[in-house]
């Protein structure tokens, strides 16, 4: 009998192993989504999309002299020190400004902390400078890059000529005649609301989908595919040089970094930010 007694309960340990395993398997099989195999901590991104408050005209679109506003009168001058306390409210540790290497931001920034270039429009400076100056900041960020494009350009000329010679630069397109008149109502409304308020509208995602979408227009058609390939080594490209940048400068998933660029970057790198592993989005209008 005893020997009946320890084959039964060797059937039993067995048998209850064979389940656990069993239920294991079924638990490593279960279904996870793609974001179970990733950090859940990340560096938090706040992207401040923005027009550019001198106006150097170096856009296609070029705002008429009636509907330009001046960021360092009234009512502007007040709207945007609410503007500045409203993204205070995210708390950088890293301040990442639309510039090159070129433009001496760190000469500059050092220049600005005892008091200079306070009356520059620039909004690298009444935003950028301005907010890491408020956080006790010793550096801002110098991110901007030239595109593929530029590159090409330089060393050999004649080869990119070649791959863009197609091009239709001035296509004809019913959307494109679309945009214009909504950049047109984006002018006028810069002077009607808040600079806050307007802030959150050029900032959120149904802005963004449609200004990125503006670059699928026009001569993106045209030339038998050398529209897309322009599109792939000019803007594209250098948005993703700018991307890869800000990863450089990132350390860890404690950083919290204010991106402030034209909002024409913005609606890329949304995308880029978006689908890293490495970051969290955090939404304008959110603070």
């Amino acid at each position: 009998m005893k020997n009946l007694y320890a084959l039964l309960l060797a059937l039993i340990i067995i048998g209850c192993n064979t389940q656990t395993e069993t239920q294991e398997k079924l638990e490593a099989l279960a279904l996870k989504e793609p974001s179970y195999f990733f950090p859940t901590k990340r560096a938090q991104v706040l992207m401040v999309g923005s027009f550019h408050f001198d106006y150097p005209g170096l856009d296609e679109h070029k705002t008429s002299e009636d509907d330009k506003i001046d960021v360092l009168k009234e009512p502007k001058k007040s709207e945007v020190t609410d503007l500045v306390n409203y993204i205070k409210r995210f708390n950088p540790n890293k301040v990442v400004i639309e510039a090159r290497s070129s433009w001496n931001a760190g000469k500059k920034f050092r220049e600005y902390r005892t008091g200079l270039h306070e009356d520059k429009r620039d909004e690298r400076y009444q935003l950028g400078m301005r907010l890491a100056r408020a956080f006790q900041l010793d550096t801002i960020y110098s991110v901007d890059a030239s595109s593929l494009q530029n590159d090409l350009a330089k060393k050999d000329s004649i080869l990119l000529d070649s791959l863009l010679e197609d091009v239709v630069w001035d296509a004809p397109d019913p959307y494109w005649d679309m945009a214009k008149k909504w950049f047109d109502y984006n002018d006028k409304l810069i002077k009607e609301i808040p600079l806050l308020d307007y802030f959150k509208y050029m900032n959120s995602k149904e802005y963004h989908q449609y200004g990125y979408g503006m670059y699928l227009t026009g001569s993106f058609s045209t030339g038998n595919g050398q529209g897309a390939d322009r599109l792939s080594i000019w803007w594209y490209n250098r948005n993703l040089r700018i991307f890869s940048n800000i990863i450089n400068i990132t350390e860890d998933f404690n950083d919290r970094i204010l991106v402030i660029m034209g909002n024409g970057h913005a609606a890329v790198l949304r995308q880029l930010f978006e689908s890293s592993p490495q970051y969290e989005w955090i939404e304008f209008d959110s603070l």
